[in-house]
C-alpha cells in the first residue's frame, strides 16, 4: 500500500493552498444560472439556444429577401452556401443536393458556432464539449437516414441491401451482426463522439496552458516561473489558432457525415 497511514485514512492528498492545480473535468460542470432555478438551465444550454438563434437570424438576414446583386450579410451567406453545397452536399447527394441544403447548411453553421464559442472572450466554452448536444444532432440525422431508407427502399429491402449478395453462406453468420452493429449502433455513436472528443480535448488543453500563463505571471509570479508563464502564454496563443482550424474542420466533418448518411438512406449502399 502506498502513502502514509494518515494519507490512507484521510484519502488522497489535496493540493495545499497556493499550489498550482491543473484544470480537470470540473471545468465542464455548471450549476443552474440562478439559485432555485431548474437544474437543466445552465450555461451550456443558454449557449446552445444562443447559437441556434444566431444561425436563424443570420440565415434570415441573408436569404429572406435575396437581391440579384448580393451585398452585406447576403454576400457572406452565399459564400457559405456555395461552400457547403460544393464541398459537402454535392459530392454525396448529387441531384438531391438542393433539397437537403437547408438542413446541411443549418447543421454546419450551428456546429461551427457552438465550437467557436470556445475562443470568444467571456463565453469561452464549446457547447459541443457536452456530449448531450452532439448526440442530439447525430440521432436526428440517424432517424432521418432510417426514415429515408425505409421510404425509398422499402422496410425489407432497406435492411437486406446493407448486406452484399453473393457471398458464401457461412460468411453471413459473421458479416450480418457486424454490419448491423456498425450501421445502427456504431455509426451514430462515432458521429457524435468524434465531435465531442475533439472539442472536449481542445478546451481542456486551452484551459491548462492559459492557467499556466495566468498562474506563473500574475497569480504567483517568481523569477523561476517567469519563463514557464511566458511559454504558457505562447502555447495558448498557438493552440487557440490551431483550435480555430479544428473547430471549422469538425463542423465540416460532422456535416459531411450527415450528407453521407442521408445519401445512404436515399440509395442502397450495395
Amino acid at each position: 500500500m502506498k502513502g502514509t497511514p494518515r494519507e490512507r485514512a484521510d484519502g488522497p492528498r489535496r493540493p495545499r493552498w497556493g499550489e498550482f492545480q491543473a484544470p480537470g473535468p470540473e471545468i465542464f460542470e455548471f450549476p443552474p444560472l440562478f439559485a432555485g432555478g431548474p437544474e437543466w438551465l445552465t450555461k451550456p444550454v443558454v449557449l446552445a439556444v444562443a447559437g441556434a438563434l444566431i444561425v436563424s437570424i443570420f440565415c434570415w438576414s441573408a436569404f429572406a429577401k435575396p437581391k440579384l446583386v448580393p451585398r452585406g450579410v447576403q454576400n457572406v451567406g452565399e459564400i457559405g452556401y456555395v461552400f457547403v453545397r460544393d464541398q459537402i452536399a454535392r459530392p454525396f447527394l448529387g441531384k438531391n443536393t438542393e433539397r437537403w441544403m437547408p438542413l446541411l447548411m443549418s447543421v454546419f453553421l450551428l456546429v461551427w458556432i457552438w465550437n467557436i464559442f470556445a475562443v470568444i472572450p467571456v463565453i469561452q466554452f464549446p457547447v459541443t464539449s457536452h456530449i448531450a448536444f452532439p448526440i442530439v444532432l447525430a440521432l436526428f440525422i440517424y432517424f432521418i437516414k432510417i426514415y429515408l431508407g425505409i421510404k425509398h427502399q422499402g422496410p425489407v429491402k432497406y435492411f437486406t441491401n446493407l448486406i452484399p449478395p453473393g457471398l458464401p453462406k457461412p460468411v453471413y453468420f459473421l458479416l450480418v451482426p457486424i454490419e448491423y452493429l456498425s450501421t445502427f449502433i456504431l455509426a451514430p455513436f462515432t458521429h457524435a463522439v468524434r465531435l465531442f472528443a475533439n472539442m472536449f480535448a481542445g478546451h481542456m488543453i486551452l484551459a491548462f496552458f492559459s492557467l499556466v500563463g495566468f498562474w506563473f505571471l500574475i497569480e504567483k509570479p517568481t523569477a523561476l516561473g517567469f519563463g514557464v508563464g511566458i511559454i504558457g502564454v505562447i502555447v495558448t496563443i498557438a493552440m487557440t489558432a490551431f483550435e480555430l482550424l479544428i473547430q471549422f474542420l469538425q463542423a465540416f466533418l460532422f456535416t459531411m457525415l450527415a450528407a453521407m448518411y442521408i445519401q445512404s438512406g436515399l440509395h442502397a449502399d450495395h
